[in-house]
């Protein structure tokens, strides 16, 4: 079993972790249908619709 041999500082812990963030820059776009922004690839959260197809319930407000 792999064992680290020295502890991981916190600044090189910061460093891998600075990309875990979702940015919603290039990434994001609205959706065809209800405009609400989406990130690419995914469902939007508000209609439920991927590709035209409908995968998601719609969220109620």
């Amino acid at each position: 079993m792999a064992v680290p041999k020295k502890r991981t500082s916190k600044s090189r812990k910061g460093m891998r972790r600075s990309h875990h963030a979702i940015k919603h820059t290039a990434a994001a776009e609205s959706c065809p249908s209800c405009g609400e922004l989406k990130l690419r690839h995914h469902a939007c959260g508000a209609c439920g619709l991927y590709r035209g197809m409908q995968v998601l319930s719609p969220a109620q407000d």
